[in-house]
């Protein structure tokens, strides 16, 4: 069997995303996949590239054959200079700076104003009077 280390792709039309998958090849793109070993998200800032390094150096070493654009990940990632044996395996791949936890500003006036309840108008109360004219 031709196994292959290729992307499977999910997302809506414009705003794809990626998984790295091994699959046979005879599969269709989208079809039966072997194990997903990793996730590519290419429309983010910086892109999102993560991939389970140990997974993919062993489907490497039992002779799956990536496609060009999984080749390409491998070499940002760097487990293609391991795969090889080379001295370079440090990752090249860009990772986004945390966001700033938020924090309000107490020198700036409350957009929205808190509502003060209202009390309800109390209900007249009836005197036994009235209550004893009402019954007859």
């Amino acid at each position: 069997m031709a196994v292959k280390i290729r992307l499977k792709r999910l997302g809506k039309i414009r705003a794809p995303y990626y998984r790295v998958v091994v699959a046979d090849s005879r599969t269709k793109r989208d079809g039966r996949v072997i194990e997903e070993i990793g996730q590519y998200h290419p429309t983010e800032e910086p892109s999102v590239i993560k991939i389970e390094s140990e997974r993919a150096l062993y489907w490497l070493g039992v002779g799956a054959q990536p496609t060009e654009q999984v080749a390409a990940l491998l070499k940002l990632t760097g487990d293609w200079a391991k795969f090889k044996g080379e001295a370079d395996t440090t990752s090249k791949v860009k990772v986004a700076e945390p966001k700033q936890p938020f924090t309000v500003d107490s020198t700036k006036k409350a957009v929205l104003k808190p509502k003060t309840e209202k009390k309800a108008p109390a209900a007249p109360a009836e005197s036994a009077d009235d209550a004893e004219t009402t019954e007859a």
